[in-house]
């Protein structure tokens, strides 16, 4: 069959090609009469006319493809939802989405940024597994680029992350409002972003509950179900143990379980608990199911492509700092959270 092309257009609509251009590609500055815009309009749609993208992007210097460049996402499913986010807000926009899982091996992190480079992307998403500090990359300082659940302190980068504080704000907010007055945060060891900023809307909780602040109902370990374990029993074998604790992840949480469940205690009748992340494989399936906040993955994945397309149409490289975007991260409620017991 025959590509129809603008001339066919123009012929339908009875106008010139200079004018169906000026139409379809939506060119400003341009006063053409209303009705000649509809007759254009609806002859494209008639004949079934599609617009020629390669051509287009020639003459914008644009491949219409971006690239997804990220350490370990590939291979967690949990963090799936940050890549469905991310292809389906291209889809949207026309873009292609070309994914690339480095490992964390540095080298081959460098081969796949000139692959991108050399396939002559639009710009790059450079993504991490979890909220940290990056160093981006000397390579990306010279296409456009989205940092994605990671922050930078070159202010040239715009990034995307959780909102970590207003996390913690609003799991230890939930266990007071359910009257628990005696808190314990089960948190990571490791000095990242997420540590500091859950710590921070715990505390900020409880300050404007009238709560002050103990550092003994604080303990660290590694972030996972062991290191939940580990720490859960410190606070819950203390004389004046806590009657909730607020884990730093799901996976931790799973560790305070079973803490808990060796001393004898029956959440949420006796102790009450609530995780961080949303890993619906852990919050759904432990008994009973745990309350949690979520990470804004999809959200974080379609917002990333929103400001990565921003940065590429921006006439000229912008200055001073690029947007630092912090996404709400929602609760969602289980069956882990009561009133504390009479103790």
């Amino acid at each position: 069959m025959k590509r129809v092309g603008i001339k066919d257009v123009a012929a339908a609509a009875g106008v010139s090609a200079t004018t169906v251009s000026h139409i379809l590609n939506a060119v400003e500055g341009k006063r053409i009469n209303p009705e000649t815009r509809r007759s254009v309009l609806q002859a494209a749609e008639q004949l079934g006319y599609q617009p020629n993208k390669l051509a287009r992007g020639l003459r914008l210097s644009r491949s219409s493809t971006v690239g997804f460049l990220s350490d370990e996402i590939a291979t967690t499913p949990h963090a799936g939802q940050i890549i469905r986010g991310a292809q389906e807000a291209a889809a949207e926009r026309g873009l292609l989405l070309l994914m690339l899982n480095t490992g964390g091996d540095r080298d081959l992190e460098h081969k796949e940024i000139a692959l991108l480079l050399q396939h002559r992307v639009d710009g790059i998403l450079y993504a991490s597994m979890y909220h940290r500090v990056v160093e981006v990359p000397e390579p990306l300082h010279s296409v456009p680029t989205v940092l994605l659940d990671a922050r930078s302190h070159d202010p040239a980068f715009s990034s995307v992350v959780p909102d970590e504080e207003q996390g913690g704000h609003t799991a230890t907010r939930e266990l007071l409002a359910h009257g628990h007055r005696r808190i314990g945060f089960v948190t990571n060891s490791d000095d990242i972003p997420a540590s500091r900023g859950r710590l921070a809307g715990y505390r900020a909780a409880l300050s404007e509950a009238g709560i002050d602040f103990d550092a003994g109902l604080v303990v660290a370990d590694r972030s996972d179900a062991p290191g939940g374990y580990r720490a859960a029993r410190t606070l819950l074998a203390a004389p004046n143990r806590p009657t909730a604790l607020f884990c730093f992840t799901d996976r931790m949480a799973m560790g305070a379980y079973r803490a808990a469940a060796e001393l004898g205690l029956v959440v949420p009748r006796d102790l009450s608990v609530i995780g961080f992340d949303n890993q619906e494989l852990i919050s759904e399936n432990l008994f009973p199911a745990l309350t949690t906040v979520a990470l804004p993955h999809y959200e974080m994945g379609a917002r990333a492509i929103a400001q990565l397309q921003a940065v590429i149409e921006a006439p000229e490289p912008a200055a001073g700092p690029r947007s630092q975007e912090m996404l709400h991260c929602p609760l969602v409620t289980r069956d882990s959270v009561a009133p504390p017991p009479r103790l």
